[in-house]
């Protein structure tokens, strides 16, 4: 394992002691071209020794299984293929008839064309029992008509007001005993 790499000087350059055989054998070709030339695009005529053949564009693959060619004379005759054309047509039809049943004749019609437009439908406005002030009455929601069964709500102090502030549940017990009157326990 001693070797050591001689260089040996050559009309191309410098080369290792193992390359003077390949450097040997392209000798003869670098007669034409500069050393740029020849780093550029290698030594021609190694590979190739007709320089103007072009490359094969079939490949092995495509030269050895080619597909099946038709014998190149009619097989059938024309009525038979109009016949079968004809039947593949009728059975396609029929079946895309069963998948796709033909869509109802859509009625575009709104709910108020539907329910409040119809022919002798009389509009009427009830008459008022009571009088209402919508500023100041308390509004009728869920909450308000089911508070007794809402758990986890302050004891209520006034029925038309169910849900205003309260500050009983952070008031401690020893002022809430002075108080008079007591609130509800729901």
């Amino acid at each position: 394992m001693t070797e050591q790499r001689a260089t040996v000087e050559n009309k191309t350059g410098k080369c290792i002691l193992h390359n003077r055989i390949e450097e040997g054998t392209a000798a003869a070709l670098d007669t034409e071209e500069t050393r740029a030339q020849i780093l550029r695009h290698g030594h021609r005529g190694i590979l190739r020794m007709d320089q103007e053949s072009k490359m094969e564009s079939v490949t092995t693959h495509k030269a050895n299984y080619l597909p099946p060619k038709s014998p190149g004379v009619r097989l059938r005759g024309i009525r038979g293929e109009l016949l079968e054309k004809h039947i593949t047509q009728m059975i396609s039809e029929k079946i895309h008839a069963e998948q796709k049943p033909t869509t109802p004749k859509a009625e575009f019609c709104s709910t108020t064309q539907k329910d409040f437009c119809v022919d002798g439908f009389v509009p009427l406005n009830p008459e008022t029992t009571q009088v209402h002030d919508y500023i100041t009455d308390q509004a009728i929601t869920f909450w308000t008509e089911n508070r007794q069964r809402i758990q986890g709500v302050t004891a209520i102090r006034t029925l038309k007001a169910p849900f205003r502030k309260s500050a009983l549940f952070s008031t401690p017990i020893s002022e809430r005993l002075d108080e008079i009157d007591l609130p509800p326990d729901n």
